[in-house]
């Protein structure tokens, strides 16, 4: 089968575990050679050696907070040093603290904003720092469906993620000049995922006094297509906004959620 990124360079951060680890590995399989980045370097190193064993395309490791300017701007050079160019960047790394606004503590708002937005901006800045000269590159975003819609004692985050949206918008613009495309991935809960089985159900379960099952449930019923999100669901807009497919979208936000958000 044709793979439709074969050759290509990406950067991939927050990718040594969950989503991030799940989408190296399907660039892999669509061709790409890949930069693992994370603030985790053996989790990373992992993830690459076993991206290398099973596909047989390249793939290196490299310790990445996005919140260091420094360290952001290496991992790029570090993709151009070993690869010679940079085609992807992919700004998924992130975190997600949930509590009500007047007990909120202020450190960890700002914690949220500093990763999932201030993190977005240094990954695409240095990004683009390299796209730029190459007149080409691709940026996509992992944003959320709370990039789209506010959430429930979740105001850090959903903040953080509405600015990325803006801040994608805004980059499309910016950067169309230079060959250069700007995207969003907003994806639904992903219910099957490590983070919700082996702790939000828990924590909802006994917040709300109901068995995880049901918890679970409730989530699947606010979703039309009865089902939370996958890896592999945003995979597959993964590669399609990656590749010569999608050539002529730039400064979208895709919705991934089977029907939950529609706008």
């Amino acid at each position: 089968m044709d793979r439709p990124l074969l050759g290509r360079i990406a950067v991939v951060t927050g990718g040594a575990q969950g989503l991030g680890a799940a989408l190296c590995e399907r660039l892999a399989d669509e061709g790409a050679h890949v930069v693992v980045a994370d603030i985790n370097l053996d989790g990373a190193a992992g993830t690459a050696a076993a991206i290398e064993a099973r596909t047989g395309r390249r793939a290196i490791a490299a310790r990445t907070d996005v919140t260091n300017e420094d360290e952001v701007a290496g991992t790029m050079d570090l993709a151009v040093a070993t690869f010679g160019h940079l085609d992807l960047c992919v700004a998924n790394a992130g975190v997600l603290m949930s509590e009500a606004i007047e007990v909120f503590p202020a450190e960890k708002w700002r914690l949220v904003m500093n990763v999932d937005l201030f993190g977005y901006f240094l990954t695409a800045k240095h990004a683009a720092r390299i796209m730029i000269p190459q007149r080409s590159g691709n940026i996509i975003q992992i944003n959320s469906k709370s990039g789209k819609k506010g959430s429930y004692k979740n105001s850090a985050y959903a903040a953080s993620k509405f600015g990325g949206i803006g801040l994608t918008q805004s980059l499309a613009l910016e950067l169309a000049e230079h060959n250069i495309r700007v995207n969003a991935i907003c994806p639904g809960n992903l219910l099957d995922s490590p983070l919700w089985v082996n702790s939000l159900y828990a924590q909802y379960a006994k917040k709300w006094g109901i068995t995880e099952a049901e918890v679970r449930q409730r989530y699947v019923d606010q979703v039309p297509m009865k089902r939370g999100c996958t890896y592999q669901d945003i995979a597959n807009v993964l590669v399609f906004l990656a590749s010569d497919q999608s050539g002529y979208m730039t400064g979208q936000a895709i919705n991934v959620t089977g029907g939950q958000q529609m706008d």
